[in-house]
């Protein structure tokens, strides 16, 4: 009789273990992932503003970060999301009519992003795809020039040409799959893509209106609290 007890106890165990397993993505559930992320922007630049060379123009570097997030389960389809990261360091390279001059560049940025996800599939289900909507402000914060620059501008060693970003707000679309791979834990996939435009200002005056548009493909392991 006590074996009977035993067995029939470590089969609730199991039973309960297993059903927490396929609730990892149920209402109310806060996912905390930790992976990498690639941020690529797809660059449509306008011309530098006179007195620079006609066709005057600028190309954006890819950078990859470790990267973050969180994930709360408003409903069992219903999901707001947070990627979290520390910044991302981006080259400024010369297109255009100074295509091949190098890096003339560069600045970080801290994409900060609020996503309301619907996923699909069951609570129960392993694998959920998912799709997401959202702003996302981009801080822009310490560009710096090169000598490349300095040279093209006209700047002097004494008083180098400097440049700045704007921050701005786009707005991201998200495509994604979560994958259950162990109790409480997933593998997380997503690309996403945000529309985001922005204008460098030269010490010079000039002026470059800019469209990054960026492509991110991030990937991560989450745990369920």
């Amino acid at each position: 009789m006590a074996h009977r007890i035993d067995a029939a106890i470590v089969v609730a165990a199991l039973l309960a273990a297993a059903a927490g397993s396929a609730q990892a993505q149920s209402a109310g559930a806060l996912i905390v992932r930790v992976g990498a992320t690639r941020i690529a922007p797809d660059v449509r630049s306008g011309d530098l503003t006179p007195p620079s060379l006609a066709g005057t123009r600028a190309d954006v570097r890819a950078d990859t970060q470790p990267s973050a997030g969180l994930t709360w389960m408003a409903s069992d389809n219903l999901a707001i999301d947070v990627p979290l990261a520390a910044g991302f360091k981006h080259d400024i390279t010369g297109a255009g009519a100074i295509a091949g001059v190098g890096k003339i560049g560069e600045v970080k940025v801290l994409p900060i992003t609020l996503l309301a996800q619907y996923r699909f599939a069951g609570a129960n289900d392993a694998l959920r795809p998912y799709v997401g909507l959202g702003p996302t402000y981009a801080r822009f914060y310490k560009a710096r020039s090169t000598a490349t620059l300095n040279a093209l501008t006209g700047g002097l060693p004494s008083s180098p040409t400097t440049l700045s970003v704007d921050s701005r707000w786009g707005f991201t679309a998200q495509l994604g799959l979560a994958m259950e791979v162990a109790p409480r834990w997933y593998l997380d996939a997503a690309v996403l893509k945000t529309k985001l435009k922005t204008r460098t200002s030269l010490s010079t005056g000039q002026t470059l209106n800019i469209k990054l548009d960026p492509w991110t493909y991030t990937v991560g392991i989450g745990y369920r609290f």
